[in-house]
C-alpha cells in the first residue's frame, strides 16, 4: 500500500506542475522536429571559379553538379575565393580549394579531376585538340589550399566548435543551477529584502561565477591545445578571448533561465530547448542547405557566432580584426541577457 501511495503522490506532483509537463512532453517533439529540418536540408552544390577554359570543360563541370563562375583574368586566386565565397578555383592546371569544409573540398577535387581526366583521354584519342596540348592522362592536377592542407580532416574543423561548446554548456549549467539553489534555499529572497540593489546582485553573481568561468575556460583551452594537440593556426590568446566571451554569454543566459525554473529538474530540462539548437546551428551541419527561415533562425543562436570566430582563428588563422563582428554580436547577446536578468529579479523583490 505504501508504494502505490508514493506513486500517486509523485504523479500528482508532476501533473500539478504545468511547466514540467510541457518540458517533458512538448520539448522532445520540438527538438525532433528541429533535427528533422536540419538533417533533411537540401544539398548545396560547390561553387568553382574557372579562368579561360573551353565550353566543353565548363559543361562537364556543370554536369557533375558544380556551379561554375567564369573569369577572364584573376591575379590573386586565394583572395578571389574568399571575396566571392567560392569553394575552389581552377587555373593553369592548378586547383585551389577553400578547404573550409574538408568533405566539400575533397568532393570538389574528385569531380574536377574526373572531368579533366576525361578530356585528357579524349585528347589522347585525337578527339580534343584544344586542351592541355599533349597532356599525359597520368599527369596529376596540382592542388593548393587556402586553409589547411591535404591532411586536414573533418575533426580539425570540428574541434574548435567542440572547445567552445563545452565551455558554453558547463558554464550555462553551473551558473543556472547555482543561482537556482540561491532561490530555492531562500537566500535570494533574503538578499532582495535588504537595501541591496538588483543591479548589484546581478553584477556580483556575474563576477563571482565569471571568475570561475574564466579559470575553467583557460583550463579547457590549454588542455585541448597542449594535451589533445588540436591544430591552431591563429593566436592562442584570441582563442582564450573568444571562449571568455562565450562563457559570459552562457553565464548570463544560465542565470536568466534559472529565474524561470523552480527546481534543478526543470533547469536540466532547458538543455534540449536551449543547448541542442546551439550545436545544431553551430556550423557542424551545413547551414547553407537549410531553408531560408532556418538560416535566419540560426543567426539568433549566440553559439553560431562563437563557432564562426573559433573556427576562423583555429582553422583559418584569423586575427582579432577578422573576428571582431562575431565578438561584438556575442557581447550584445550578453548585454541583453544581463538586462533581462535585472528585470527578472523584480518578481522576487515584490515577494
Amino acid at each position: 500500500m505504501r508504494i502505490p501511495a508514493l506513486i500517486k503522490r509523485i504523479l500528482l506532483q508532476i501533473v500539478r506542475d504545468k511547466r514540467t509537463l510541457a518540458l517533458l512532453f512538448v520539448a522532445p517533439l520540438l527538438v525532433l522536429t528541429l533535427m528533422n529540418l536540419v538533417f533533411n536540408g537540401n544539398a548545396v552544390n560547390p561553387v568553382l571559379g574557372i579562368e579561360n577554359e573551353s565550353e566543353q570543360t565548363i559543361d562537364g563541370l556543370i554536369d557533375e553538379g558544380i556551379q561554375v563562375k567564369v573569369y577572364e583574368q584573376v591575379s590573386d586566386v586565394k583572395n578571389e575565393i574568399n571575396r566571392n565565397d567560392l569553394d575552389g578555383f581552377y587555373k593553369y592546371n592548378t586547383l585551389t580549394l577553400l578547404n573550409y569544409d574538408p568533405a566539400v573540398a575533397k568532393g570538389l577535387e574528385v569531380k574536377v579531376k574526373q572531368v579533366l581526366n576525361k578530356e585528357v583521354q579524349l585528347q589522347m584519342m585525337g578527339e580534343n585538340n584544344t586542351i592541355f596540348g599533349k597532356a599525359d592522362p597520368q599527369d596529376a592536377v596540382a592542388t593548393d589550399y587556402v586553409y589547411g592542407s591535404r591532411d586536414t580532416e573533418f575533426f580539425d574543423t570540428f574541434s574548435p566548435i567542440l572547445v567552445g561548446f563545452f565551455v558554453f554548456f558547463f558554464v550555462f549549467l553551473i551558473s543556472g543551477i547555482g543561482l537556482l539553489n540561491e532561490k530555492t534555499t531562500g537566500t535570494l529572497e533574503r538578499l532582495l529584502a535588504t537595501p541591496i540593489k538588483r543591479g548589484e546582485i546581478v553584477a556580483a553573481y556575474l563576477l563571482g561565477y565569471g571568475l570561475l568561468a574564466i579559470v575553467q575556460t583557460i583550463i579547457v583551452v590549454v588542455y585541448a591545445l597542449n594535451v589533445l594537440d588540436l591544430t591552431i593556426v591563429g593566436s592562442v590568446w584570441n582563442v582564450i578571448l573568444i571562449n571568455v566571451v562565450v562563457a559570459l554569454v552562457a553565464l548570463s543566459l544560465g542565470m536568466l533561465l534559472s529565474t524561470f525554473a523552480s527546481s534543478e529538474f526543470q533547469m536540466i530540462q532547458f538543455i534540449p530547448l536551449v543547448i541542442v539548437p546551439q550545436i545544431l546551428f553551430s556550423g557542424i551541419f551545413s547551414i547553407e542547405g537549410m531553408a531560408g527561415w532556418l538560416q535566419m533562425f540560426a543567426k539568433l543562436m549566440p553559439f553560431y557566432y562563437a563557432a564562426n570566430a573559433l573556427k576562423g582563428v583555429m582553422h583559418m588563422g584569423f586575427n582579432l580584426t577578422d573576428i571582431s563582428r562575431d565578438l561584438y554580436i556575442l557581447l550584445a547577446f550578453a548585454v541583453v541577457f544581463i538586462i533581462l536578468n535585472w528585470f527578472a529579479l523584480k518578481k522576487y523583490r515584490r515577494l
